[in-house]
């Protein structure tokens, strides 16, 4: 496998998996854990090393190691292995998308946000989802019954217990407080706006077609995902909050053995379910009008993307960042005609937000 992002929590688990199994590692991609990345290079022994920065290239333990995107893209074409997993955050994961797919070769796929901005312009085919939520619907979604409605699950993020007026306040070490567990910078600020799992949705429409979307807020995070079918009947996918059984069926296609111990739902006791409001997720607003143009998406991506980076600078509140994708969206009513529109508004949208700032 070509596995970029090897030290974040995705990359992690798929090596753990891939040692579990005896698969092998051809190329690790990683950021600035550097550390981490040497102890995996010792363990996994990769072909190729790729890192994203320059001024690391003296500190890694291996004899090929390159810097930066083109290295990235180049080693996918370059490398026999027909498997990339794609964990890198953000924008920055569109091209290694596109690339591995113009090669011909299988995406087990974490990063979203090319789903988010291009997944009109991909061979879906050639994608294998593997963020829990998505797994969940592919798991259920395997009979010939007719379906109403897809739905995915949310932890309601840092501030779903917080009142509502005292949310304007929030500081960023307060949207990094996930109640559930411990994530990156980015997903941990979009699962508290909601913006993770409206991008969620939108990956949802593109893997699996037009169709009803919803997600409600599930505060254990067991349930993953629920089919509604038009019998009246409904499914939902109980698993432990851990993504290497997701991973292990992206690698392997599907797996007999035991990759997690079993729910015990007398442990679990209760369930709640909330819904997801305007009131604490104003970016709940544009919802709808996203799914029904989800091309549209590039937009609330970038615009999203530079948000967050002046929320983290500290130019802008929490809740300005819900504000500065609504203000965008509303104002960037443009649709991309191909992939190359998609780099272009994005750009345009991110210039837009930050000059705005």
């Amino acid at each position: 496998m070509i596995l970029l992002g090897s030290t974040g929590s995705i990359g992690v688990n798929a090596l753990a998996i891939a040692q579990q199994f005896g698969l092998h590692v051809d190329v690790l991609v990683a950021g600035r854990n550097i550390a981490l990345l040497n102890q995996q290079i010792q363990k996994h022994k990769p072909s190729v090393v790729i890192v994203a920065d320059g001024v690391d290239l003296s500190s890694i333990d291996h004899p090929r190691v390159f810097q930066g995107e083109e290295a990235i893209l180049e080693v996918i074409a370059s490398s026999s292995s027909m498997l990339v997993i794609n964990a890198l955050v953000g924008f920055a994961g569109l091209r290694p998308t596109l690339k591995a797919i113009e090669c011909g070769k299988r995406v087990a796929l974490a990063n979203k946000e090319s789903l988010v901005a291009a997944g009109a312009f991909m061979d879906i085919s050639k994608i294998q989802p593997i963020d829990s939520e998505h797994f969940g619907l592919w798991y259920l979604n395997n009979s010939s019954r007719p379906i109403q409605r897809m739905l995915i699950t949310a932890s309601g993020g840092a501030f779903r217990d917080w009142p509502i007026e005292k949310i304007q306040e929030a500081t960023l070490k307060d949207a990094l407080n996930h109640p559930n567990w411990s994530m990156g910078q980015k997903i941990t600020i979009d699962s508290a706006s909601m913006m993770n799992k409206m991008f969620e949705l939108l990956e949802a429409r593109w893997l699996f077609g037009e169709g009803e979307y919803d997600a409600v807020i599930e505060t254990k995070s067991i349930i993953h995902a629920l089919i509604d079918y038009c019998d009246g009947s409904t499914t939902a996918h109980i698993a432990r909050a851990n993504m290497q059984l997701p991973i292990a069926y992206a690698l392997m296609g599907q797996t007999d053995q035991k990759i997690l111990p079993s729910v015990n739902l007398l442990e679990v006791g209760s369930l709640e379910f909330r819904e997801i409001t305007v009131e604490r997720y104003p970016i709940w607003e544009i919802r709808q009008e996203l799914l029904h143009r989800p091309k549209r998406g590039v937009v609330v991506n970038a615009a999203n993307e530079a948000a967050i980076e002046l929320f983290v600078e500290g130019k802008i509140s929490f809740l300005d960042i819900s504000k500065q994708v609504i203000h965008a969206f509303e104002h960037f009513d443009e649709e991309p005609k191909n992939i190359e529109d998609v780099f272009h508004i994005d750009r345009e949208v991110r210039h837009y937000v930050r000059s705005r700032a």
